[in-house]
């Protein structure tokens, strides 16, 4: 795991949640943060705003991040860890 890049990212349109894996105590925990891209001039740039339009897509982003984090934390029984959030 590489401290600086996400484990997974997750994109609809111009919304994008990125999956970072943290080691806590011998135990990967993983938190999201989310982004609204948009294009000043030619310059790509990000803001952590987002405005009644966004929400939508901002909902399901985080929907598709929850459900990636729940299926990768999961033990060979298919069943969720305890420990995982």
């Amino acid at each position: 795991m590489s401290a600086n890049r996400p484990v997974h990212e997750v994109r609809f349109g111009h919304i994008k949640a990125a999956i970072w894996a943290n080691d806590l105590d011998g135990r990967v925990r993983h938190n999201v943060t989310l982004q609204r891209l948009y294009k000043d001039g030619d310059d790509w740039k990000t803001s952590q705003s987002f405005g009644r339009d966004d929400l939508t897509l901002v909902a399901k982003v985080a929907d598709q991040a929850h459900s990636w984090i729940f299926q990768n934390n999961q033990d060979g029984n298919g069943q969720e860890r305890s420990d995982s959030f």
